[in-house]
């Protein structure tokens, strides 16, 4: 089960998505996959793009930091601070790029983990995206994170 949805309000810039996979595990094991600086670098990333570092506090409050290799060999930091933590079911977190733009607000990410006769639905929910073209990227990395996180779980 693959989705993808975009939204945005016409007197806001600011946009939204909300992609989705099954995957073939238990919500504490795909939770554990999302959650784990030692696992994100084997399944983080878009087209082209490779996860070489992650560091997670784990916590309410707590923060993290992915490393985004680049085709071109450029590293993208993303990080932001945990806001809900409530495994196997649900994470809450700010989402920005480093370094961080004063007058851009971070976006929020809530992802779900809600079992399934068949394993696992994972959501990923972005809102406070600042405008179409950064969505449209948000949406692109989601879908091949969430790609990679299928075939994670598939072995």
């Amino acid at each position: 089960m693959s989705s993808t949805q975009s939204s945005s309000a016409p007197s806001s810039p600011q946009q939204s998505l909300t992609v989705n996979r099954e995957i073939k595990s238990t919500p504490a094991r795909v939770f554990e996959a999302w959650t784990s600086a030692d696992q994100i670098p084997q399944w983080w990333g878009g087209s082209g793009v490779t996860c070489p570092e992650a560091h997670i506090d784990l916590r309410a409050g707590g923060s993290y930091r992915i490393a985004n290799a680049l085709p071109d060999g450029t590293i993208t930091w993303i990080s932001g601070v945990f806001e809900t933590i409530e495994p196997p079911h649900l994470l809450r977190y700010t989402w920005g790029v480093e370094p961080a733009d004063p007058n851009t607000a971070p976006s929020l990410v809530e992802v779900t983990f809600t079992a399934t006769e068949t394993g696992t639905l994972v959501i990923v929910n972005q809102t406070r995206i600042p405008g179409a073209a950064v969505r449209d990227m948000f949406e692109a990395g989601w879908n091949g994170c969430l790609d990679g996180l299928l075939r994670l779980m598939n072995h």
